[in-house]
């Protein structure tokens, strides 16, 4: 359960970390130069306003997402109820999904190379969170199972 904790946890905090410069960076990121061909001085104020605006909605559902994920773990997970093994990598996935369909989109259309990999990281975490969270439970009835007989 601890590795399955763990890697919740850094997936959660991927997501924190990415919400964060999201929400609070003054420009695009490099990769949004290189999909558009241009710096950000170039790129003209109403659609620096409207690429902020968007950062900035995306960063913050993606820290809700990290909080709720934290939250999560530190409560019901280390409880043991059983309906949090599936709760936290169905939540990671909801944001992750979209994020991945993103920065695979503009990867195929762009010469950017958005961090696509950043993505299938969280996913990869929060899959094997889920099977170890799981397997782990299983082997604790197994257990109990053995001592009744």
């Amino acid at each position: 359960m601890k590795v399955a904790f763990g890697c919740h946890l850094v997936a959660a905090l991927l997501l924190l970390v990415f919400g964060l410069v999201y929400l609070f960076r003054p420009e695009f990121m490099p990769y949004h130069a290189v999909a558009l061909d241009r710096e950000w001085s170039a790129v003209e104020r109403p659609y620096q306003v409207l690429i902020l605006a968007l950062m900035r909605a995306t960063g913050g559902a993606w820290l809700a997402i990290a909080v709720a994920m934290i939250v999560l773990l530190f409560i019901p997970f280390r409880r043991g109820y059983k309906w949090v093994y599936w709760t936290i990598p169905a939540v990671g996935l909801l944001v992750s999904g979209p994020a991945f369909y993103a920065t695979t989109y503009v990867r195929q259309n762009t010469p950017a190379n958005p961090p696509w990999i950043a993505v299938v990281i969280g996913v990869l975490l929060s899959a094997v969170g889920l099977v170890l969270s799981l397997r782990a439970d299983s082997n604790k009835l197994s257990a109990r199972d053995r001592s009744k007989l």
